[in-house]
């Protein structure tokens, strides 16, 4: 991490820029925003220029999706070892709900 991307970005924070919560796609590091640009703390790369309300609707997206994908996974698994029947009906229920879920978020994208 140079001092002059340090300093470039405490600047743009003192200016009203705030920081990701998503790292540099290229390093992984600290990335802050301000009016559309990005800056990544760590390599000083810029990614494609994005509006803030963008940024923090794809981010919440994204967490939702990741859990929904997570939990069918979980309940793959689950049915996978389940030999009670009316148990395999109860999660194959809520598997299918999920993915009914993940369908709406997508068509709303």
């Amino acid at each position: 991490m140079s001092k002059d991307l340090t300093k470039k970005a405490a600047e743009m924070l003192l200016k009203g820029a705030t920081l990701l919560s998503e790292p540099c796609p290229y390093c992984s590091g600290v990335r802050v925003m301000k009016e559309g640009h990005a800056l990544c703390i760590n390599c000083g790369r810029e990614p494609e220029k994005k509006e803030i309300v963008g940024v923090k609707q794809q981010t919440e997206k994204t967490r939702l999706e990741i859990t929904l994908e997570r939990k069918l996974s979980e309940l793959t698994r689950e049915l996978e070892q389940e030999t009670n029947h009316e148990k395999q009906q109860e999660i194959l229920r809520s598997i299918n709900s999920l993915i009914e879920t993940t369908k709406k978020l997508q068509h709303k994208q």
